[in-house]
């Protein structure tokens, strides 16, 4: 009987699904609640379907040519995590498509393109957790949200807006503050955020990640301002860290694993394609948690 890597020789498979992740310096990726639970789900649909992962990690000012890990066979299908709406990258996504490569974005979507994407519904998520703090009787919701390239930022904005909208709470851009995510950028921002707190211009603040929430609550705290007292703070993603924070954090609850798992089912798993092949986009629902900082 042939070996396995003789049958994948002759019929030029690699029997690797490979993975993109951006590279993002001074992060251990792979500890990030995010990534690891993507990660999970996509290694468990992959061992199921019989394939391994590669990961290959995308250099922030590097070429973007996807296409030939498939033309070197080095990859059968490919997911990618982290994509960005820029030009290097819709260029590099369309030579995939026009060559007519299996992939599928995660947390990311072109809505101008029919690219198979796994998301998750941030707008629900973000109006619910918005929604949350109203009824708390809060009337000034700052928002800190992630960079406009990501799909996932548009879309917290917008639930952001709606949720305003229907409590007939005017929009103010003053309150709107922008990161990237990380842990140290929330709380770079905790200064200025502090003085509208104390000015009585800020009552709660809503963040796109638990990543930021954190790092805002520790810099508020040396100002002697804390979560769930002084304001209200509510987190996106119901990370670790969310349920281990003192106090715990409130925050909106995102099926990365599920995701994951869904993303490379839509590329490995036959029986699954033929159910959904004429979906191109799926949309997970997500759910509020309230905790004590709202």
């Amino acid at each position: 009987m042939p070996s396995a890597l003789a049958q994948q020789f002759a019929r030029q498979k690699s029997g690797n699904i490979g993975v993109i992740l951006p590279f993002v310096p001074n992060v251990h990726l792979f500890s990030t609640y995010y990534f690891s639970e993507i990660l999970s789900g996509i290694g468990e649909t992959a061992k199921r379907c019989g394939y391994d992962l590669l990961l290959i990690f995308r250099e922030p000012d590097g070429a973007r040519n996807y296409a030939k890990l498939f033309r070197t066979h080095k990859i059968d299908a490919c997911i990618v995590l982290g994509s960005q709406d820029v030009p290097e990258e819709r260029a590099a996504l369309a030579e995939l498509k026009e060559e007519g490569y299996p992939f599928c974005l995660v947390n990311q979507r072109f809505d101008d393109e029919r690219y198979t994407a796994v998301d998750a519904d941030h707008v629900a998520g973000s109006r619910a957790a918005v929604q949350h703090l109203i009824r708390q009787g809060k009337r000034k919701v700052a928002f800190i949200n992630g960079p406009a390239q990501y799909s996932n930022s548009a879309d917290r904005l917008e639930g952001y807006k709606n949720a305003l909208n229907e409590a007939a709470i005017i929009y103010k851009e003053d309150l709107i503050y922008i990161g990237n995510y990380s842990r140290k950028s929330g709380s770079e921002l905790a200064e200025v955020i502090a003085n509208k707190i104390t000015e009585g211009s800020i009552d709660a603040v809503f963040t796109a990640n638990d990543r930021m929430a954190i790092g805002l609550m520790h810099g508020l705290r040396q100002f002697s301002l804390e979560a769930g007292v002084h304001y209200a703070l509510v987190g996106y993603d119901d990370s670790d860290g969310s349920r281990i924070m003192s106090p715990q954090l409130s925050t909106v609850a995102v099926p990365f694993y599920e995701m994951g798992r869904l993303a490379a089912a839509r590329l490995l798993d036959a029986e699954y394609k033929e159910q959904i092949n004429q979906t191109v986009q799926v949309m997970l629902p997500v759910s509020f948690v309230q905790r004590e900082t709202s």
